[in-house]
């Protein structure tokens, strides 16, 4: 019985691991840093279906970002928001949520994926939005000195 449960526990963690992790990335057209965070995301095991936009807002609007968490790009996976340059791993983090209706990284922060200066790296957080708005930090990512 142990053995059964074991395997049965190891094929279940198997199918978990090769899940695809698919991603829509909307973007502008012209903006250098949405390229590299896809990019980032690729490098990471994501399958990014690359979309560019006209009309960002409307994107921001209709996944429901909310105004002061805004960045140049807006990706959605399992139906949640990822805005801006949110690190890969904080995006695995984010599909066990399921009381959050998405992640940002606002702004652009210096050394945040896609946005790598020379090891340089301002501090910024990963901030999650419950589906009734509210805001916690899911990360906190130290800066280095200047």
């Amino acid at each position: 019985m142990r053995r059964i449960l074991l395997l049965s526990t190891l094929l279940a963690g198997l199918a978990q691991a090769s899940e695809p992790l698919n991603i829509d990335v909307h973007r502008d057209a012209n903006c250098g840093c949405c390229k590299a965070w896809i990019s980032h995301l690729q490098a990471n095991g994501f399958t990014v279906r690359d979309h560019v936009e006209t009309d960002m807002h409307a994107v921001k609007t209709r996944l429901g970002v909310p105004h002061g968490l805004g960045s140049c790009h807006t990706g959605v996976i399992d139906g949640k928001f990822v805005e801006g340059h949110v690190p890969a791993a904080d995006i695995l983090k984010l599909r066990q949520r399921p009381d959050l209706l998405g992640a940002a990284v606002p702004g652009m922060p210096m050394g945040s994926p896609g946005m790598e200066m020379d090891g340089m790296q301002d501090s910024y957080q990963v901030i999650g939005v419950s589906r009734e708005g509210q805001q916690q930090v899911l990360a906190d990512y130290p800066g280095t000195a200047k």
